[in-house]
């Protein structure tokens, strides 16, 4: 059955590399699952664009002339907390992906990825997901396997319900929304309220931070 238009997940290419974003949707369009609803080469372009329409995901690369990706990330955030917003670029460095993800991006992938991959992390990211190439999770962990100590957060932690507990267990474990809900017996709108909880009460700005959260402190003998 094919996906109705309204249903399609709207999205928005931002690269300067007008080759790139041609080839990107000219494959995304072979589906019916995915729409490009504009296309912007830098992020002051798409800043502009954004004024205009509403976009279920934002796809951005970094190195970007005039307004690169992270700059752009950040005034996406203060003007809509709750944008979804996918990285994809060729910088696979840990403190580019520090940078993005600790700007708000929601998943971050690299170019060299599959398009059953990047469909995948489009997929994920707008229903609330995140989603990190394999390349991307390997430095993580490499650059918390360095850290000698935790970092030393200067606000007092507010101690993690068993419940939050759980859901972050489940989130380390790279589980989706849906598949906490159906893990745990509870609403998917309640894994969410969980996650913001642990956000707010951590003090962290995405999953990403809270995977990290957890792995500085070895909360969980099997992640």
């Amino acid at each position: 059955m094919r996906i109705t238009r309204k249903e399609m997940i709207r999205i928005i290419l931002v690269d300067d590399h007008k080759l790139i974003r041609e080839g990107l949707k000219s494959f995304i369009e072979k589906g019916n699952e995915i729409e490009v609803l504009a296309e912007a080469e830098n992020g002051k372009k798409a800043l502009e664009l954004l004024a205009g329409i509403q976009v279920d995901v934002i796809v951005s690369d970094i190195a970007m002339p005039e307004m690169d990706g992270l700059e752009f990330v950040k005034e996406v955030k203060i003007g809509n907390p709750d944008q979804k917003i996918l990285a994809l670029t060729m910088m696979n460095e840990g403190h580019h992906i520090k940078q993005m993800l600790g700007a708000g991006a929601n998943g971050y992938v690299l170019k060299n990825c599959t398009e059953e991959e990047f469909t995948q992390a489009i997929k994920m990211v707008a229903k609330g997901d995140s989603y990190y190439s394999p390349e991307v999770t390997e430095v993580i962990m490499d650059n918390l396997n360095r850290s000698k100590k935790p970092k030393q957060r200067l606000t007092y932690e507010i101690p993690l319900t068993s419940r939050e507990k759980e859901v972050l267990h489940l989130i380390c474990k790279e589980l989706s929304n849906q598949e906490i809900a159906d893990q745990l017996f509870i609403s998917v709108r309640t894994v969410e309220a969980h996650k913001r909880n642990l956000l707010e009460k951590t003090g962290c700005k995405n999953v990403a931070g809270l995977v990290v959260y957890a792995l500085e402190r070895s909360m969980f003998e099997d992640v």
